[in-house]
C-alpha cells in the first residue's frame, strides 16, 4: 500500500529536505527512523524539497509499504524518535497511484517578517527580524503583475534541468502581528520565494519602484534580484491535491 505522511518540522538545524551525504537533512533523519521501524529504508517522494533552514507545517511525503503496517504505531514510533523537531501530524493510507510530489497541484508558502525594533527571542528562528516600517500598498502593487504564468528566471537559482516557467496563483501581502507574504504556485523553483520576498521588501522600504519589478521579471536575469530574504522566515504551510480516488 501507499502511505501518506503529513509532516511538520523546524528546519533550523537541517541542511534542507533532501538527503545529502555528510549532511543532516529532514529526509535523512526521517528515512533512518522509518528504516528502524520497517526493517528497510523506503523510497520517499516529497511535495516540497525545502531548502536549508526552511520550515514546514504541512509537508507531505509518501512511500510504498506492506499492507500489514500499523499506521498508528508508525506515527507514534517516528514521533517518539524525532519530535518535537520533526513531527508526523498524520499517517494515512493513500489511494493507489498517489505520489506526494506528482499528485500535488499546488504548494503554499508563507514568509513572516518582524518589523519591530527588537527581535522576539521566542520566535526569532521562524521570522525575519527586519526593523523598520514597510509600505504594504507598494508591495501589493509590485506583487500583482507577478501573478500568473511567467518565466521566473530572475527569481531563482537556475535549475540543472527543466525550465523556469511557473504558474504563480497567489502572492499576497498582509499584516497581523507581523508582515506576512503568502505565495502559492503549481510548483516553485529553487530559492524562488525568498527572491520574491527580498524584492518586495526592497519595494516596501522605498529602495525599488513597484514598476521596476515587471522589468526585473522580463529580464530573466538572476543578477537583478540580489536581495535574498533569509531562509528562516519561510514555512511550507500546505500542499494542495486535486480530486483523488477515495482512500481504501
Amino acid at each position: 500500500m501507499i502511505v501518506r505522511l503529513t509532516l511538520a518540522y523546524d528546519g533550523t538545524r537541517f541542511r534542507g529536505w533532501a538527503s545529502n551525504a555528510g549532511q543532516r537533512t529532514v529526509e535523512g533523519v526521517l528515512s533512518a527512523s522509518l528504516g528502524r521501524m520497517l526493517g528497510e529504508v523506503p523510497k520517499l517522494s516529497v511535495a516540497g524539497r525545502t531548502d536549508a533552514g526552511v520550515h514546514a507545517r504541512g509537508q507531505v511525503a509518501s512511500f510504498r509499504a506492506a499492507d500489514a503496517i500499523d499506521l498508528d504505531r508508525l506515527q507514534r514510533s517516528i514521533n517518539g524518535m524525532l519530535a518535537p523537531e520533526v513531527v508526523v501530524v498524520e499517517a494515512s493510507r493513500a489511494p493507489e497511484g498517489f505520489d506526494a510530489r506528482f499528485s500535488a497541484t499546488a504548494r503554499e508558502y508563507r514568509y513572516r517578517i518582524d518589523a519591530g525594533r527588537w527581535p522576539d527571542p521566542f520566535s526569532a528562528e521562524f521570522v525575519w527580524h527586519r526593523p523598520g516600517e514597510l509600505s504594504l500598498g507598494r508591495m501589493r502593487e509590485a506583487a500583482r503583475p507577478l501573478i500568473g504564468e511567467h518565466d521566473f528566471a530572475s527569481f531563482c537559482r537556475r535549475p540543472r534541468s527543466g525550465g523556469t516557467t511557473r504558474r504563480l496563483e497567489r502572492l499576497s501581502v498582509s499584516r497581523r502581528d507581523r508582515v506576512e507574504i503568502t505565495a502559492r504556485a503549481n510548483a516553485f523553483l529553487h530559492q524562488m520565494v525568498r527572491a520574491l520576498v527580498g524584492t518586495l521588501v526592497r519595494v516596501g522600504d522605498g529602495k525599488l519602484d513597484p514598476a521596476e519589478v515587471v522589468e526585473i521579471l522580463r529580464a530573466r536575469d538572476r543578477s537583478r534580484t540580489p536581495n535574498m530574504a533569509p531562509a528562516h522566515g519561510l514555512t511550507l504551510e500546505r500542499v494542495v491535491y486535486g480530486r483523488l480516488p477515495k482512500t481504501i
